[in-house]
């Protein structure tokens, strides 16, 4: 029997993208749901490019992952934008409405669905660690509050990071920036309930052993795995989950505004793990 025509279609936008596990896990989700009439691929794209690539996209195309570098982008581009994507301000999600296009932050699904599996998601009055500054930190500083932390030490090399301090205020969190080179960082990670990490592996190559004094660490990174953090955190007997784990979480909830069905966390998680 012949496979029915493709009527609908998502895909993930970045640059570089082809390394990207989003198509194995969404059609993962279309397989183990019968939606053999969708597809999801992925298309080289830089921020410049996103305004013309999605706009010319046909009706098939119901959303669009976006990575980097076009989240920033992909939120100036949508019609509407939903609280969470504006107080961010970026969006990795783009949903076809019947009004245009609707932006939304699913990086926060992603890191809430990662801290829930090391049960750091209920931390009332907690301290977190946020290492780096970059557009990752800004979901990640979201999901820490809506898991009740009261207090982050955001850990960055430059004061760069007080870029961070406005959302910080909306949601409720104090802020203090501690630099790399601080003579108390394992100190702080240690003291903390949980740390989360957004910078890439090799920046945090000379750290890690202080860092891994939290006795919960997220490293949003998934390759090269494992990072120099999560072995340090295996060598302490700590609790660290990487990249992988958000990729999923964020995955689930971009595949139920896409298709409007509930995701099946169970193929896609073997999906995106799979290798």
């Amino acid at each position: 029997m012949s496979r029915p025509a493709i009527a609908h279609r998502a895909a993930v936008l970045g640059d570089p993208v082809e390394h990207s596990r989003s198509p194995l896990i969404h059609n993962a989700g279309y397989a183990a749901l019968g939606l053999d009439d969708w597809e999801y691929g992925r298309f080289r794209c830089t921020a410049e490019e996103l305004p013309r690539i999605v706009g010319e996209a046909d009706d098939s195309y119901a959303g669009f992952s976006v990575t980097m570098p076009g989240k920033f982008a992909a939120l100036d581009f949508a019609d509407e934008a939903t609280d969470r994507a504006r107080a961010i301000g970026s969006a990795n999600t783009l949903v076809r409405t019947g009004g245009g296009w609707r932006a939304d932050n699913t990086d926060c699904d992603g890191v809430a669905g990662a801290l829930r599996e090391l049960g750091a998601h209920r931390l009332p009055d907690g301290r977190a660690v946020l290492v780096g500054a970059g557009g990752t930190a800004r979901p990640a500083l979201w999901a820490l509050a809506h898991a009740g932390v009261k207090r982050i030490s955001a850990v960055a090399r430059s004061e760069r990071v007080y870029a961070l301090e406005p959302l910080a205020a909306q949601l409720g969190v104090s802020f203090t920036w501690v630099p790399f080179t601080a003579p108390n960082l394992a100190d702080v990670a240690g003291s903390a309930d949980v740390l989360v990490s957004t910078v890439p592996s090799e920046a945090l190559e000379s750290y890690a052993g202080q860092l891994a004094r939290a006795p919960k660490i997220l490293d949003v990174i998934y390759d090269p795995w494992p990072t120099p953090l999560v072995r340090a955190a295996e060598r302490n007997g700590h609790a660290a989950l990487g990249g992988l784990t958000m990729l999923l979480h964020q995955a689930l909830g971009q595949f139920e505004q896409f298709t409007g069905k509930r995701a099946p966390e169970a193929a896609m998680r073997e999906a995106a793990f799979s290798g």
